[in-house]
């Protein structure tokens, strides 16, 4: 059945409360909402990991997160919600690592939603244009580049992201790279990273944010 398909991203698990939310599907009264990337069937009123299913149709869902209610359209990008009431002074991130060997997680560009994946061979971070058009970046009056991928030379932009955000760590001025074609997530590269003490311990990668 439809409903029960999978979500496209995988995220970072591991928090009490849930990190991100998407909707995917419902039955009825039901909802299968993804929870830091975990497919879960909530019937209206019960809860699971903090978010509470409020309501449910056909195009959207209604949940409710620590008294904040949040809507979510079928198949939309997963909302963010750990960084809903902090103000972004942290100084670590964790990233436990998901399936594939890829340390994934949901986080935000000028406070909206994306999901990131690490890539430390990546020069900056790097979206998509469908991407970049979907968060609002106005990157196309930006410098021109030429780069090489897997499939070939690409053209796209350069531009600078005001506000970059991971859990609590917020960073600021952030140069990446929009490209035209498709990319299941924001690649998190290294004018990003190069801003943390970057350590990896088994299955965990913790970023330490340099002084």
């Amino acid at each position: 059945m439809g409903w029960l398909l999978a979500a496209l991203f995988i995220f970072a698990c591991g928090a009490a409360s849930a990190q991100s939310v998407s909707f995917s599907g419902h039955m009825g009264y039901r909802a299968l909402l993804v929870i830091d990337g975990v497919p879960r069937s909530l019937s209206v009123g019960s809860a699971v990991a903090g978010v509470q299913l409020i309501s449910v149709n056909p195009s959207e869902a209604v949940i409710d997160i620590a008294g904040k209610r949040q809507t979510l359209a079928l198949g939309g990008s997963p909302v963010s919600l750990a960084t809903t009431h902090s103000a972004g002074s942290g100084t670590q991130i964790v990233l436990p690592v998901a399936d594939g060997g890829h340390f994934v997680t949901a986080g935000s560009i000028n406070g909206k939603a994306v999901q990131f994946m690490v890539d430390t061979g990546a020069t900056t971070i790097a979206l998509s244009a469908v991407e970049a058009d979907r968060i609002g970046l106005k990157y196309k009056d930006g410098e021109r580049l030429t780069g090489n991928t897997a499939n070939g030379t690409v053209s796209g932009y350069r531009t600078s992201l005001g506000v970059v955000r991971v859990g609590d760590v917020q960073v600021y001025n952030v140069d990446a790279a929009v490209l035209p074609m498709p990319m299941p997530h924001v690649l998190l590269g290294n004018s990003f990273l190069n801003r943390f003490q970057m350590k990896r311990d088994n299955e965990r990668m913790t970023l330490d944010k340099k002084p």
